[in-house]
């Protein structure tokens, strides 16, 4: 890989095709769990990306069995603990989702096993996004004691309705790859066995059409999620806030020890 790229040693980077760039998040011993190197790598490759003239179109993807599961519970658990690590991982989460609305590739995510937090993010903010139908997609921040901050507000609503948007945020409720489909949060939904192959495919149409009309077409519709940019902010401050606080210890030591949380029932 040119050197661009040398420096992401948690994603396997490749070009299957000239212009198509793909991304693969590479910690499959550990469901690709997002650890505070992979955080700022997954932060920082949108903007390499944008600046990339040999780079049409990139598919985003996880190793092995899942996209990613998440927060590793080490950084979740030094979030918890040290003030300057939250400030740190904050302004990664803001720019990890800018980044991403603002790079001028067209990015396509393949969405296969579970997705969950980061990971999340990236695979429902992707331009095109293609789940395998057995995937399972959960936005758990609630269930972690924090608000749902890292980017679902900017987008549910738009995809899917306030509705279903409340219903999956506040209860934590999965999604297969065919549910998430049914409700309009992805693109769209295959049978497992064909999801690599069909994001490839889709990816290779837009590296080979025409690069400006495509670029200036994803940024007018990102627009929209520009426009919802202070929702955005303002979700991402309080998951943050909720971090230092007393719910998010009992939501991290119940995710370890794969349990149900029991919450403090008085409200701050």
């Amino acid at each position: 890989m040119d050197e661009n790229y040398v420096r992401f040693s948690r994603l396997q980077i490749d070009r299957p095709h000239a212009r198509v760039l793909r991304v693969i998040m590479n910690r499959p011993e550990k469901l690709n769990a997002v650890d505070g190197q992979m955080h700022r790598e997954l932060t920082e490759i949108w903007r390499a990306i944008d600046s990339d003239p040999n780079v049409n179109a990139v598919v985003l993807t996880g190793a092995g069995k899942a996209f990613s599961a998440g927060g590793d519970l080490d950084l979740l658990d030094d979030m918890i603990a040290d003030f300057d690590t939250r400030i740190r991982v904050w302004k990664e989460a803001r720019d990890m989702v800018y980044n991403l609305i603002n790079c001028n590739k067209p990015v396509v995510s393949a969405i296969n096993g579970p997705a969950v937090g980061a990971g999340l993010a990236l695979a429902v903010l992707a331009d095109i996004s293609i789940a395998g139908a057995s995937a399972r997609l959960i936005d758990g921040h609630t269930k972690l004691g924090v608000a749902a901050g890292d980017h679902a507000a900017i987008i549910w609503p738009l995809l899917c309705g306030m509705a279903k948007a409340k219903y999956h945020l506040l209860l934590c409720e999965t999604l297969t790859g065919a549910q998430a489909e049914r409700i309009g949060l992805v693109s769209l939904a295959v049978p497992d066995e064909e999801l690599q192959e069909r994001a490839m495919e889709i990816a290779v149409r837009l590296a080979e059409g025409a690069p400006n009309a495509i670029g200036w077409t994803k940024y007018a519709l990102n627009n929209w999620l520009r426009a919802a940019g202070p929702i955005f902010d303002a979700s991402l401050g309080m998951e943050f806030l909720g971090f230092s606080g007393h719910e998010a210890p009992e939501g991290a030591a119940a995710l370890r020890e794969k349990r149900v949380p029991k919450f403090p029932q008085s409200r701050t």
